[in-house]
């Protein structure tokens, strides 16, 4: 029988955590560090002192050896570098000693490191700073210490850093907002955030034979096997006993590591599954989202599985996203986007509504251009996504509740007469009544908005930086206009009226998927950006410049940074991806073809010699000249793509464009050749697994 597994127990055991800290540091430490994090102050020497020994103390019991800086540079994964506890003490002793100043701040070697020509190569120092809003945790015999990460000269090199300081915006102007309705009890307002995590499992002996997955973390080649995911048979199934021991290890990693993992399940493609969390603040929610997708990988190996986590592994099967559920909540325990019990909350609910509305209309491609990535662009408007084009979902009743307002009729029964906002005539706004729409980029939920483009393997903090800063400037303006105002509900009516009917336009409830919707998107002016390459030029627009610096969340140079960071990690995704199949083409898919091929000509000749011309219309003699005709075809086009491998353009800009325009396009057509290749030749000669092999081990 197996040890029952108590999670209360262990959850968080491996979490340097508030609870833990109360009970190991003094009351006046512990009032200290609740003062840092309230106030934003730093902690005094003394103190980092008192934590530091209580957590090295707490770490050595867990088995440590060693503590990291554990951050998040903008490769889109996180970072560490290991320092052990000892120091000498003479006579060839050590003692296992970690002051203050080791937890508060270290200095990895940053050259290396994505700057976007934010220093030179030579430039090697950076530094990393605690936070000390996010708990340390011990994993593999270290502590690990979660840092912000900024350079020599003090620019931002992290995803983190720009993160805090857009949860620092949006809760400042969330409160100035709130103060307006009478609320004077919120002292901070939280983004709530819950990262649902899809990804595939696959055996690790069928990896290993793999180059394209072991090199890009995808197919290149692939034939569609006879079956795939259209029996939905895979989506809710009975989970296999080798997934199932995996989910379970993973479930206990991660509890222990106090990462609230709720639910798990099969997904509609084979060899497809979620993962969601309970949701969280927005700055422990990246966290556990960038350490979940660590521990999914290395839980996997433990089992001889591979956790896939492209966006788009498998042709003709479904991709893997990540919907970011994204909400404002009060420290009281209010959520900002469910409708309230009384009229006058529900004009606070309608604000917010209109705020956010507003917002995703006027920076709808900062928002695409946070999940522009070459994987993605398999995956963003294939029918098992949303599109590229940007829309908000609100349900049927609550557009009716705005089409009201636009309107000026009374919600309830449609009769003439303004529907008034704030006073008593307004009537209850349904709660969750309306269905999910899985086509839509952004969806209303009942009290929260799911942002479900982002890939499966991306980072969620570029896009919650941009949800919450583009909230905070709509509701910068709004509290502007309402604080000036000589008449609160009139200024209120008005506001909400005008915002409602200027960005009208960002709503739409139907099918994204459908040509309809494309044509209509295009007459209301909404952008349809459809790769990385077309997105990215308007991440640099003056208008999203404008917004990030004016609310300090990057300056101009590390906001340009980034744009050329993601430019030059497109470019290097498809080269890698391009050189891959050249490679396998060349070395592996072509010469087992030929192979195939030339065993035919010579089964041909034999027949030959026993029934003479009767051999003419043998089935090997066809087979061969298929085979040849579609290896001499393949052949010439990779030899085409190499010859264009050698002609991008240096400028990163042209680079995009050409490997999107270019490239990608010759690659597409090598993989036709070749899946067709992989048809007509016997599995036996075939240099690699099968996706029959792999999706249906």
């Amino acid at each position: 029988m197996s040890e029952i597994l108590n999670v209360p127990e262990i959850f968080g055991t491996d979490v340097f955590n508030e609870s833990t800290m109360k009970d190991r540091l003094s009351a006046e430490v512990y009032a200290a560090w609740k003062q840092c994090i309230s106030t934003g102050s730093s902690l005094p020497l003394e103190i980092a002192n008192a934590i530091a020994e209580a957590m090295k103390q707490w770490a050595l019991e867990k088995g440590a050896t060693h503590y990291t800086h554990w951050f998040q540079p903008m490769t889109g994964i996180t970072a560490e570098k290991h320092d052990s506890f000892i120091t000498p003490v003479g006579e060839g002793k050590v003692i296992m000693d970690f002051s203050g100043k080791e937890l508060v701040r270290g200095e990895p070697d940053a050259s290396s490191f994505p700057s976007g020509g934010l220093r030179a190569v030579f430039e090697a120092r950076g530094y990393t700073a605690w936070d000390p809003t996010a708990f340390a945790f011990v994993r593999d015999n270290s502590l690990y210490i979660p840092t912000c990460f900024f350079s020599y000269t003090g620019e931002a090199l992290d995803k983190k850093t720009p993160l805090m300081r857009s949860l620092e915006e949006v809760s400042r102007e969330s409160l100035r907002i709130l103060r307006l309705f009478g609320d004077n009890t919120t002292k901070r307002v939280n983004v709530s955030v819950g990262a649902e995590q899809e990804y595939f499992l696959i055996p690790r002996s069928i990896y290993n034979q793999r180059e394209d997955l072991r090199l890009t973390g995808r197919t290149l080649f692939g034939a569609q096997p006879p079956k795939g995911q259209e029996l939905d048979d895979h989506y809710f199934g009975t989970i296999r006993t080798r997934v199932s021991n995996f989910m379970k290890d993973l479930d206990e990693q991660l509890w222990r590591l106090g990462i609230l993992s709720k639910t798990k399940h099969n997904e509609g493609a084979p060899c497809q599954h979620e993962l969601a969390p309970i949701f969280t603040d927005a700055s422990n929610a990246c966290d556990a989202n960038q350490l979940t997708m660590q521990v999914m990988k290395k839980c996997a190996a433990k089992h001889n599985l591979v956790c896939l986590l492209h966006e788009k592994p498998f042709d003709g099967v479904n991709g893997s996203g990540k919907h970011n559920n994204w909400s404002l909540c009060t420290d009281t325990g209010k959520n900002l986007f469910k409708p309230g019990d009384t009229p006058r909350q529900n004009a606070q609910f309608l604000v917010f509504l209109a705020a956010f509305i507003k917002g995703i209309d006027e920076y709808q491609d900062l928002l695409r251009c946070t999940v522009a990535y070459a994987g993605n662009d398999h995956r963003l408007g294939a029918n098992e996504a949303p599109p590229a084009i940007i829309s908000i979902f609100l349900g049927d009743e609550l557009t009716a509740v705005v089409n009201s307002i636009i309107q000026g009729v009374n919600y309830t029964d449609q009769s003439q007469g303004v529907m008034k906002i704030g006073v008593d005539v307004l009537p209850p706004i349904p709660k969750d009544t309306t269905d999910r729409n899985r086509t839509s980029p952004v969806a209303f939920t009942g009290n929260k908005f799911e942002f479900r483009m982002l890939g499966s393997s991306q980072s969620i903090a570029g896009p919650n930086i941009a949800l919450n800063t583009i909230m905070a400037e709509e509701l910068a303006q709004f509290a502007d206009i309402l604080e000036n105002a000589e008449d609160f509900d009139s200024a209120l009516q008005k506001l909400v009226y005008d915002t409602f009917t200027k960005h009208q336009r960002i709503i739409f409830n139907g099918n994204g998927y459908s040509d309809q919707w494309q044509e209509e998107a295009e007459k209301r002016g909404l952008s349809n950006l459809r790769s990385t390459a077309k997105a990215l030029p308007t991440y640099i627009h003056p208008k999203n410049v404008d917004l990030v610096t004016r609310h300090n969340i990057y300056t101009e140079t590390e906001f340009r940074a980034r744009y050329e960071i993601h430019l030059e990690d497109y470019c290097k995704h498809i080269r890698i991806e391009a050189k891959t199949m050249v490679d396998m083409a060349l070395h592996q898919i072509l010469p087992a073809a030929m192979k195939y091929s030339s065993d035919l000509a010579e089964s041909v000749v034999r027949k030959k010699q026993v029934l003479g011309n009767l051999a003419d219309e043998c089935a090997e003699l066809d087979l061969s000249r298929r085979l040849t005709e579609c290896t001499n075809r393949m052949y010439r086009k990779v030899e085409d793509l190499h010859k264009a491998m050698k002609q991008v353009p240096a400028e990163s800009r042209s680079a995009a464009d050409y490997y999107s325009d270019v490239i990608v396009p010759a690659m597409a057509s090598v993989r036709k050749d070749a899946d067709l290749l992989e048809k007509l030749t016997d599995k036996s000669y075939w240099p690699y697994p099968t996706y029959s092999d792999i999706l249906y081990y």
